[in-house]
């Protein structure tokens, strides 16, 4: 299906300015969708003025739709629908005619105009499936009222509210909960679901007949200044959306101001109960925070003891122990880098390139010589699972680069290059360290090598990441080390 942009460029001659107003206009009319129990269909001349393009489109929550079928790009020729004709020539809202008749289904149309600084962009056709047309309620009027001020405001340019882009999926909708207030703020009408969600934030008595921003700021648990300002929003003087908490619930308000004819006659106000879900996002952050508590306590844990592992290694007269404990220390401290990032971070993923360059300055401290090391490619953000294993890996290669590669007073260089590629499905990460050291035996198998780091790096690639390793000699000179790694797909 094409997008609304596509189709204005294509078919219109509308500027950028009037494609962003229709653009806000689609964002709000779900409310005006589910207030009208119609269907919407947003209709636009096209840059000839011989056709109408339909943009965009949009089916009510509360009610049967009109059509079973998608209109979105369909062309019309102008003539063929005079209530079209009417609404945008001569800029008002037409609800002449006869109900059409739709595979047996009675459908009444009407024509908004959608007015933006004085000029008709397109027209709005609401289509209501009758079929199922019954004395109306209460709610039903409420809502037709509340539907009837919108298309006019609509008509007139007021609507929507310039620069008060609403996002619709987090926003309360018609059925959550709706209020209509007079010029005063006074409640006329709550809809019982309404009605509940002030109950439990408190409220002991009805709602019709109070003051909407006077009730609200007395079940609010904040005194002062901010009950000023609580009971403006509350009475719906402003396009406002915000939340009250008080008593045991959590509500969210959007209030729209009601401007049919010029001054404000009233409000609507849609509210939602969203005490479960604030409950949940605490608790959310509750265990966020505890899982980051435990990471920091971890890195320092395993700071206290590399720092105890250092001190041993000083006391000890063997070279090739305190060599050993220099080495576990090493390791111990790549893994202690990981759970400090972790403790940062909000998920349990991280952007391993900065974990990389930590390593690579940590183990480049051991070098014999004067050994420079430099990272190329991007790493990207890796789960924990992964990065953990992936952080001692790298340390145990680098450090066997620098150790075996380089002799006392030598100059050379390390590389760490990471790639991701392979498809959608699976995403892998090729990562590739090579010095330009003294290369490696004629003889070495990398696959058998008793060496304790390269066993490390072998059970971690192979066991743990699910990947692969290989060690072979540099075309020119030194040593290079491969790994093949299975990661996730996204960046």
């Amino acid at each position: 299906m094409p997008s609304m942009n596509d189709l204005v460029r294509q078919h219109t001659a509308l500027g950028d300015s009037d494609l962003e107003w229709l653009h806000l206009l689609v964002s709000e009319w779900q409310l005006l969708s589910d207030l009208s129990f119609a269907d919407l269909v947003l209709w636009v001349p096209t840059r000839d003025g011989t056709r109408y393009v339909s943009v965009a489109q949009m089916r009510p929550n509360t009610g049967p739709t009109s059509y079973q079928d998608d209109m979105v790009g369909h062309l019309v020729p102008r003539g063929r629908r005079p209530l079209l004709d009417a609404a945008l020539d001569e800029g008002r809202i037409v609800r002449e005619g006869d109900p059409e008749w739709r595979e047996e289904v009675p459908v009444r149309v009407e024509s908004i105009p959608v007015r933006r600084e004085g000029r008709v962009l397109g027209v709005i056709a609401r289509n209501t499936n009758l079929l199922t047309v019954r004395t109306p309620s209460r709610l039903e009027l409420t809502y037709l009222q509340s539907a009837s001020d919108l298309a006019q405001m609509i008509a007139a340019g007021s609507f929507p509210f310039e620069g008060q882009q609403v996002d619709m999926d987090a926003s309360p909708r018609v059925g959550d909960g709706l209020l209509r207030l007079d010029a005063d703020g006074v409640v006329q009408y709550a809809s019982p679901n309404a009605l509940s969600a002030y109950h439990r934030l408190g409220l002991a008595a009805d709602l019709v007949g109070h003051h909407l921003g006077k009730a609200t700021a007395e079940l609010a648990p904040s005194r002062g200044p901010v009950d000023e300002a609580l009971t403006k929003l509350a009475s719906g003087w402003a396009p406002r959306e915000f939340e009250i908490e008080g008593g045991d619930g959590v509500i969210q308000l959007r209030a729209i101001p009601l401007k049919p004819k010029g001054p404000r006659i009233g409000s609507l106000v849609l509210l939602r109960d969203v005490t479960e879900l604030r409950r949940r996002e605490r608790e959310l952050i509750t265990k966020d925070a505890t899982i980051r508590e435990i990471h920091h306590r971890v890195k320092n844990n395993l700071q206290t003891v590399a720092a105890l592992l250092r001190l041993q290694a000083r006391r000890i007269d063997s070279v090739s122990g305190r060599e050993a404990l220099e080495e576990a220390v090493r390791r111990v401290g790549s893994i202690a880098i990981v759970h400090e990032t972790l403790s940062q971070n909000l998920d349990e993923r991280v952007e391993f390139d900065e974990i990389a360059d930590r390593v690579l300055a940590m183990v480049a401290e051991i070098s014999p010589g004067t050994v420079t090391g430099r990272r190329t490619g991007r790493f990207g953000i890796l789960d924990a699972e992964v990065a953990t294993p992936l952080s001692m890996v790298l340390t145990e290669i680098l450090q066997n680069a620098l150790e075996h590669g380089f002799a006392q007073g030598d100059t050379g260089s390390v590389e760490v290059s990471a790639v991701r590629g392979g498809t959608a499905k699976e995403v892998r990460l090729l990562i590739t360290v090579q010095d330009d050291g003294v290369g490696l035996p004629d003889d070495f198998d990398p696959h058998r090598s008793g060496n304790l780091g390269l066993q490390i790096v072998r059970t971690l690639v192979e066991g743990e990441l699910g990947g692969t390793f290989d060690m072979v000699r540099a075309p020119e000179r030194g040593t290079r080390v491969v790994l093949d790694i299975p990661v996730r797909g996204d960046k």
